[in-house]
């Protein structure tokens, strides 16, 4: 099992390399990713991009939920998005947590339907729309390959911070 890297690591905040090898090495890390994101239970870890494991490459995995099978994106793009029609309220909208940042959570505003070309495995090119929860898991992944974790979209949204503690939210105050 790999190891989760978790901030300040420059790695984090560092954009990833395209994958240029779809040979043994990759489908090798792809597997231990798979089994690292597989392991999370506190909290269920719903996404895994390959720089939150030390290796700085433009690949992550998903599995919204534990009953459905993981997806592998390599050298995602967004294509589209389509905007949200009526803005949410902060309070509608679900936290994001992270595994690079136990414990953080917030509120970050994200399309409901995006358009992306990616690879997969095997090198093959893939252009597929996603919507709703793997949507807005997408974003947060692709986030992390360029260098951007959730906490600087809750901020750049002025939206509050939470901190987990005793299993209770408790609002993170920067003064």
């Amino acid at each position: 099992m790999l190891k989760i890297i978790t901030l300040p690591n420059p790695l984090l905040a560092a954009p990833t390399k395209p994958v240029v090898n779809f040979d043994r090495k990759l489908k090798k890390l792809v597997k231990e990713m798979i089994e690292t994101l597989t392991a999370q239970k506190d909290p269920l870890g719903v996404g895994l991009a390959a720089n939150q494991v030390g290796y700085p490459l433009s690949l992550f995995i998903i599995r919204p939920s534990e009953k459905e099978p993981i997806e592998v994106f390599i050298n995602p793009k967004i294509l589209k998005i389509d905007p949200l029609k009526t803005k949410p309220k902060v309070n509608k909208i679900k936290l994001e947590g992270c595994l690079s940042i136990p414990k953080i959570w917030g509120p970050v505003k994200r399309a409901q339907k995006i358009l992306i070309e990616f690879q997969d495995i095997n090198g093959q090119k893939k252009i597929k729309w996603y919507r709703g929860f793997k949507a807005v898991i997408i974003q947060h992944e692709i986030d992390h390959l360029q260098g951007v974790v959730f906490t600087q979209r809750v901020l750049e949204q002025k939206n509050p911070l939470y901190k987990e503690k005793n299993g209770q939210l408790k609002p993170v105050d920067f003064v």
